[in-house]
């Protein structure tokens, strides 16, 4: 009952936030608002995950620490 009680009150305020989100947009930078972006309630559509092996972390993350190593990044280049 509460949760039903707090959709409700949650669709009324998304309603009024769209409105006065859309009143201050600029039409020709943003899209307009809908009262879903603004409902906490509303299930939200994620992006699919793509699942990889391990390789491809290893590839990632290992690279990028040879190249960003402290013991590079502790040594000045231009040593007097």
């Amino acid at each position: 009952m509460a949760e039903a009680v707090s959709r409700q009150r949650w669709a009324h305020t998304s309603a009024i936030l769209c409105v006065i989100a859309n009143c201050h947009r600029d039409p020709k930078k943003t899209r307009p608002f809908t009262p879903a972006d603004f409902d906490p309630h509303r299930k939200r559509k994620d992006a699919p995950r793509v699942k990889v092996g391990i390789g491809v972390l290893k590839q990632v993350f290992v690279a990028q620490s040879a190249v960003c190593s402290p013991q590079s990044a502790a040594k000045p280049s231009n040593a007097v």
